[in-house]
């Protein structure tokens, strides 16, 4: 399909930016690659004791003071990439433009499609891994999967974060966090952390990173929240520099990565990279997390070309990965009308419910067809008899169906993003 002729916000018509940064007093920022500052280090005293579990080397080890990172001020900063990178971020920029447009065109409801599968290839990156029936299930309240309880919850995040995409804030930064952890940890939902934390080791003595000290959350969160509101970065580059910088903040206690990873959707939608559905960019990021996170950490040494370079590539792979489930999906939906031809018509309109909702009820066949719910109850039976929906049994006392060829194609979307190198 030819692409629409629609032009983001951000993408610039050639040459490159300068940069300037100032050091904070007492803080020292070194320059990496680019003109880019590297994060900068400041010790704290630590007082905690170490697990009482913990081995004489690892209680020797967790004394003393720590350091902490200093994450560079970025709001008034331009990023520097080379030509090569710059290219690379433009061609998939016009493919997500093109991609958007074309599935904005079809009747199809691709958009809760790809918002799943973005929401369930960011959580795998956390090693939350479910199959796209029990994800599906989960989000009509089937607890029994934990795994695919927490990508439910990642699936309202990145709506939130579409939803709110025109007004990135604070605040509602702190609302997708609270939409993604407040089925599990309502402590900590949509709260910004007020202690240390680390990336792995059992202290911030042997982590592999520490982040900001808690009193500097916020002014750094600020600070990033200017950087995303500019207009004047192209918009790939912009989202995959905020990202970093929001991981390097690690402004939760938990949920960093999956929020970090939905604000990124909400900057292309926001740039107008996308308008109607969301490019799974996480399953691109799946084909080999190492360069991924080893981005993250080129980022924080003061180079930005590595994860300019890594979502430019992902967003091209999620975009031919999206085509091909949008293609698998299209072949489904003729298969189900050849079944249902001579179907009555609440029949046929349940059919554009099922792609959106693989797993549903009566009730959800009622409110969308408008008819009875006895009405709805014999449309499911026949798309039952016509191998279109399967029993799943009941949640919380109420029948359910699912789609067994849509959960097929979902999961089929998820083993292509799964043929990866899995690192880390």
């Amino acid at each position: 399909m030819a692409s629409q002729t629609r032009q983001p916000r951000g993408i610039p018509a050639g040459g490159e930016f300068a940069a300037s940064a100032n050091a904070e007093p007492g803080i020292s920022l070194t320059t990496g690659t680019g003109a880019w500052p590297a994060v900068g280090y400041e010790e704290h005293p630590w007082e905690t004791d170490p697990d009482r579990g913990a081995s004489r080397r690892q209680r020797l080890l967790a004394r003393g003071p720590y350091e902490s990172a200093v994450a560079p001020e970025i709001a008034a900063l331009d990023p520097i990439i080379d030509s090569r990178t710059q290219a690379l971020a433009e061609a998939a920029t016009v493919e997500m433009v093109r991609f958007d447009a074309e599935l904005g065109r079809d009747t199809t409801p691709f958009a809760a499609l790809l918002l799943r599968s973005e929401s369930a290839s960011s959580s795998q990156i956390e090693n939350l891994t479910a199959g796209a029936r029990k994800i599906a299930l989960a989000q009509l309240g089937d607890a029994s999967s934990k795994n695919a309880s927490l990508i439910a919850s990642n699936v309202r995040a990145l709506q939130a974060a579409i939803d709110l995409s025109e007004d990135l804030s604070v605040e509602n930064i702190a609302v997708m966090h609270h939409a993604l952890l407040n089925a599990s940890d309502e402590n900590i939902a949509g709260e910004y952390r007020d202690a240390q934390n680390w990336i792995r080791g059992n202290s911030p003595h042997t982590a592999e990173f520490v982040p900001p000290h808690p009193d500097r959350v916020m002014p750094a969160v600020e600070d990033l929240v200017v950087f995303m509101q500019r207009d004047d970065i192209p918009a790939l580059t912009q989202a995959a520099i905020a990202h970093a910088q929001f991981e390097t903040i690690h402004p939760f206690a938990d949920g960093n990565g999956r929020t970090g990873r939905a604000i990124v959707s909400a900057l292309l939608r926001a740039k107008g990279v996308t308008e109607n559905v969301t490019v799974p960019v996480s399953s691109g990021l799946l084909t080999d997390t190492r360069l991924y996170f080893d981005a993250l950490g080129a980022y924080r040494e003061g180079d930005i070309q590595p994860i300019v370079e890594r979502f430019a590539e992902s967003a091209v792979r999620a975009v031919d990965n999206g085509r091909q489930l949008a293609a698998d999906i299209k072949t489904v939906e003729a298969s189900y009308r050849e079944r249902l031809a001579s179907g009555p018509s609440s029949v046929r309109k349940v059919l554009d419910l099922i792609p959106r909702e693989p797993a549903l009820t009566a009730d959800m066949v009622a409110e969308h067809t408008g008819a009875s719910l006895a009405t709805a109850y014999r449309a499911v039976e026949r798309l039952e008899e016509a191998r279109v929906l399967a029993s799943a049994g009941k949640i919380r006392g109420t029948r359910v169906w699912v789609a067994p060829d849509i959960i097929a194609a979902l999961d089929a979307f998820a083993d292509r993003a799964g043929r990866r190198n899995r690192h880390r």
